[in-house]
């Protein structure tokens, strides 16, 4: 194989770790555009109307990690049969769930985030099934998207650009400190999704495994949605 064979083989081995990624964060470029339009008063229309976009957003990305699942062969959901391995990245996740909402005061230079309020939204099925969506989004779609950009990628691509032929939960200083500090930028609460990338990043490091930091991930953010609805603190959302 050439050097130019491999390079278009790493291109077409990244662009399905990447995408799914790039177009959630798109969606959530809109989003902030509309927003910035809608306080310039050059877009009529109240917030609770982007809460439509989300369903928009969770759907295409998952078509797209659905469209990809066979090229995915570093998520061995086999894994997950290794009881102790999982119970503590279920115990992890819902630590780190606790550790993010102790961190709430860590916002961006943007401020505090408006949330998703579901009693925003019309009463009955129409409440329910957003509210819904938003969850599963956020547990079913969101670990894994995440978890493959940068705890599948990103962490291997910082070791070198030929990202797989780097082991997974292969350690350096520098992939897993840069990781980690992009991982809490991406949020709002920065120093919060500081410390969530580096316990994601290390489960890996212990684990070896993908599958377990998508469950720990997927812990965390569903235990964070139950209290979300449980307290009405919707700016976490």
């Amino acid at each position: 194989m050439t050097d130019n064979d491999m390079a278009m083989t790493a291109k077409q081995a990244m662009l399905p770790r990447i995408l799914p990624f790039v177009l959630f964060m798109a969606f959530i470029g809109l989003s902030e555009g509309i927003v910035f339009l809608a306080r310039q008063g050059l877009f009529p229309l109240g917030p609770e109307s982007l809460y439509y976009l989300y369903p928009v957003k969770t759907i295409a990305v998952a078509l797209l990690l659905f469209n990809y699942r066979g090229i995915y062969h570093e998520v061995r959901w086999r894994d997950l049969a290794q009881g102790k391995q999982t119970a503590a990245a279920v115990l992890i996740g819902l630590a780190t769930c606790v550790i993010w909402v102790w961190t709430d005061w860590t916002n961006t230079v943007t401020g505090a985030p408006q949330g998703f309020n579901p009693a925003l939204l019309p009463e009955g099925a129409i409440r329910v099934m957003m509210t819904a969506i938003r969850v599963a989004g956020a547990v079913l779609v969101v670990p894994i998207m995440e978890e493959l950009f940068w705890r599948s990628f990103l962490l291997r691509y910082l070791v070198d650009p030929d990202f797989e032929s780097v082991p997974i939960g292969r350690f350096t200083w520098l992939s897993f400190l840069a990781s980690t500090v992009l991982f809490g930028l991406e949020h709002h609460f920065i120093f919060a999704g500081m410390i969530a990338g580096a316990i994601y990043s290390v489960i890996l490091y212990k684990t070896r495994s993908i599958a377990q930091c998508v469950l720990a991930h997927a812990v965390t953010n569903l235990a964070l949605a139950g209290y979300v609805l449980y307290t009405g603190r919707w700016y976490f959302w």
